[in-house]
């Protein structure tokens, strides 16, 4: 009755004209407060009615947010890694999931103003333009490269261009202006999308713009795997990175998506011209007298540029790494594009790989039958001659970016035959003429040059010590080869001289790098020191690390003292060292650091303190990293998916149950499900104290299947007391099973048992033991990875 008339009150308050009238309640024959009414109009006045929530709308952004994009994304990472051969139909789907644009749209803001955006921290209006701008994609009404009319604009860009003159107006329709920022996020989305697909299938032998791999890898793959290969070709393909006809990307891409949508927006960007400003070269600027200039004050919103040091450093680029694929408007995926398409290029690679080798038996090293498996490591010496007719015939490859590598072990005339049968595929596939100049063939006394490291070949004669017949022990002196890996001392010279850092070639002199000019001794030193942990860091991998990183520290430290005397007026380099230091860690200002007192109030803390160059001395500078590099190498993501999928599937949890039944071993589960059973069965928590104490006949097999002496309290017992024990626990791993069978999951358990049998937990990790003769102990963490989450059940 209470429940009723509250009810009632609820719907009162909800609608005021319920309540019967004067007029209504007495001249209406249906009024149920009259005698002769219907009862049933009285009850259903009393009676319940659900209240009627407001049906969400299906365009709000908010609720369009049902997942996290994160999650979203490494969703798409498992399914492609887990099925790399399946050619996906359907990724309008993902077009249409919101969480990957607003996870585009954080990603995008936080290169337009430097600053991450929370997701929360998205403002409503944003929301609502980028749910317009997902509409437009997927109904075809997103146009590349706009210029005036745009879903959504850049947090930054606050101008109103429907109010703009016709000459501005003429100014961004024909002239080069940025990329527009709803095209960034379109790229973005479609990045993300695509990424996961071709990432599991992209050959193993492409370095360049993929996820965890880098220049390192490439030098480390050529040390471990090159070894030994007496000719090279080196091939630039970079042509390919300016640009391919549209129908052969479109084909590359159709091998593996077959999602109209996607294809036809990729197309598009391909397809709409980019509007460039037109260059004049017959009009030349006339030369104005530079001008004093202020120092530029940065608006809030406006991204700083870069620090010197990484600006010089980006002038250090190898020739193979400078160039970066722009394709149309395709931005960010147009070097996955560049990717997609020379993929076929790497597998093709791979079957003349596998065609050229043919292995002798006479070789120590590369001897297996697929030549891959067990070839041993290659950076160690080849004790049998490089040449001849019966030695084993081999061929690598790798590529960086538009430029391959290929290492032949044979005749020249396999190498010779091999690019010719390259320039007809290169004619074939990507339509690109290529001849003898541009795919050279070297030998390795030579030296080749790659990603600037100098592959050479060293020649040592080390002792073989092998046993013969009889047990006797014979020395001979062997003769083999070692791949050395070397900086260019001559191509760092050409880049310092790119970047004004010195003149000359034979006796390089530094110049002062006035740049730095304006800028204080310990904000230039603060440069230097990152410029030249780079260096050291790229120089990580060349044998001669010690000796080109000491020519770097050399050319920096003379420029920055060549600055400083010509800043302090002290004539010379000489004087600068004398004031400043090896280092140049005291202050030249004034002279400061002649002054005896500049210790001690450096000590004291009254004095701001420079930090002096790194690595002065050669003894300063790290060795070379000669850590071994595996043969089957992945990067740590793709390690990381792969272990997943594979725990993932329920066929690995049933070898790991037969391996542990196999060797005698009882899994968490079956304990947990034992421990259970005697939890249901008694309705009490079963601990150590209670079990000792008790004394029941019936029990006591439980109480030694539960329980046993901990390792510090073990007594030896006799052998037939073992021999008890070990038949006692056979018949337990038969209870074991039953009783898991019978009690069932711990994941089924209520909540309240669940938090009164965790205290059990501390009990079955340290103090259960397996079985006292064999002296083994249980541990719950060492089958963590074999067994599903308990509170998820088994």
């Amino acid at each position: 009755m209470h429940r009723g008339l509250t009810i009632l009150t609820h719907q009162i308050l909800r609608n005021p004209n319920i309540i019967p009238t004067k007029s209504t309640l007495f001249n209406s024959q249906f009024n149920p407060f009259t005698r002769r009414a219907n009862g049933f109009a009285l009850f259903s006045l009393f009676s319940f009615t659900p209240v009627h929530r407001r049906v969400p709308d299906p365009d709000d952004p908010v609720n369009l947010m049902k997942e996290d994009g994160i999650s979203v994304c490494s969703q798409m990472w498992i399914e492609n890694f887990r099925e790399p051969d399946r050619i996906l139909t359907n990724l309008t789907s993902y077009l249409r999931r919101f969480e990957l644009w607003a996870l585009a749209y954080q990603k995008v803001c936080a290169d337009e103003i430097v600053l991450y955006v929370p997701r929360s921290s998205i403002t409503r209006s944003a929301m609502e333009d980028l749910l317009a701008l997902r509409n437009g994609v997927l109904d075809n009404r997103f146009k590349w490269g706009a210029r005036l009319e745009f879903f959504i604009k850049s947090p930054k860009d606050k101008t109103d261009y429907e109010s703009l003159s016709k000459r501005k107006i003429k100014a961004v329709l024909t002239t080069t202006q940025p990329a527009p920022f709803q095209d960034k996020l379109v790229q973005e989305v479609l990045f993300m999308i695509l990424e996961p697909i071709y990432e599991a299938r992209i050959s193993q032998k492409s370095f360049a713009f993929r996820p965890g791999r880098n220049a390192h890898t490439v030098l480390r793959v050529i040390r471990r795997s090159f070894a030994g290969y007496l000719w090279y070709i080196k091939g630039d393909l970079s042509a390919i990175l300016d640009g391919l006809k549209v129908g052969l990307v479109i084909s590359a891409l159709m091998r593996d998506v077959r999602d109209k949508k996607v294809i036809d927006l990729i197309k598009l960007a391909l397809v709409t011209p980019v509007i460039t400003s037109p260059v004049d070269g017959e009009e030349k600027k006339k030369k104005k007298k530079r001008k004093y200039q202020k120092k530029k004050v940065l608006a809030e919103d406006e991204p700083k540029p870069d620090p010197y040091w990484l600006e010089s450093f980006f002038g250090f680029a190898p020739e193979e790494a400078e160039k970066l694929p722009s394709w149309g408007h395709c931005g960010i995926l147009s070097p996955l594009l560049a990717n997609i398409c020379l993929d076929e290029l790497d597998r093709w690679m791979e079957g003349k790989i596998k065609e050229f080798y043919h292995p002798s038996k006479s070789d120590v090293i590369w001897n297996s039958p697929e030549g891959e498996a067990e070839q041993g490591n290659t950076s160690w010496p080849e004790f049998v001659p490089t040449s001849g007719p019966d030695k084993t015939r081999k061929m690598d490859y790798v590529r960086y970016g538009g430029h391959i590598l290929i290492g032949i072990r044979g005749p020249r005339a396999d190498a010779a035959t091999l690019r010719k049968q390259l320039i007809e595929f290169c004619d074939q596939k990507y339509t690109i003429k290529l001849d003898n100049e541009s795919l050279p063939i070297e030998h390795i006394t030579k030296g080749i040059m790659f990603l600037d490291h100098v592959l050479c070949r060293r020649v040592v004669y080390p002792t073989l010590r092998y046993t013969a017949t009889g047990g006797k022990i014979i020395s001979e002196k062997g003769v083999g080869t070692l791949l050395s890996v070397t900086a260019s001392l001559k191509q760092c010279i050409k880049q310092f001289r790119k970047l004004n850092f010195l003149k000359g070639d034979r006796e390089p002199d530094p110049q002062p790098c006035f740049r730095m000019f304006h800028a204080t001794q310990a904000h230039t030193n603060a440069q230097m020191n990152k410029f030249l942990s780079t260096m050291v860091e790229w120089y990580r991998y060349a044998d001669n690390r010690k000796k080109v990183v000491n020519f770097c520290s050399y050319i920096i430290r003379g420029s920055l003292a060549k600055l400083y005397a010509a800043k302090y007026k002290l004539r010379s380099r000489a004087k600068v060292y004398k004031i400043g230091a090896r280092n140049l860690s005291r202050p030249l200002k004034e002279r400061k650091g002649q002054s005896p007192e500049y210790q001690n109030l450096l000590r004291m803390g009254l004095v701001e303190s420079i930090d002096g160059l790194q690595y002065t001395k050669m003894s300063l500078i790290p060795e070379t990293d000669y850590t071994p590099f595996p043969s089957n190498w992945r990067p740590d993501h793709e390690k990381a998916l792969v272990e997943y999928i594979r725990l993932d599937d329920p066929k690995t949890l049933e070898e790991q149950r037969s391996c542990i039944g196999e060797r005698g071993l009882v899994s968490p589960q079956d304990y947990i499900s034992m421990l259970v059973w005697n939890y249901k069965r008694n309705a009490i928590v079963i601990d150590q104290l209670s079990l000792v104490k008790s004394a029941s006949s019936n029990t006591e097999g439980d109480h030694q299947l539960l329980l046993s002496s901990n390792h510090e309290n073990y007594d030896p017992k006799s052998k037939e007391d073992e021999e008890a024990e070990e038949g006692l626990h056979a018949s337990q791993i038969r209870i074991f099973n039953s009783m898991a069978s019978s009690a069932g999951s711990f994941g089924k358990l209520s909540q309240k048992m669940k938090f009164e049998f965790s205290t059990l937990l501390h009990f079955v990790r340290f103090q259960y033991p397996f079985s006292q003769s064999e002296g083994k102990y249980l541990a719950l963490g060492r089958f963590r990875r074999f067994s599903y989450n308990i509170g998820q059940g088994e």
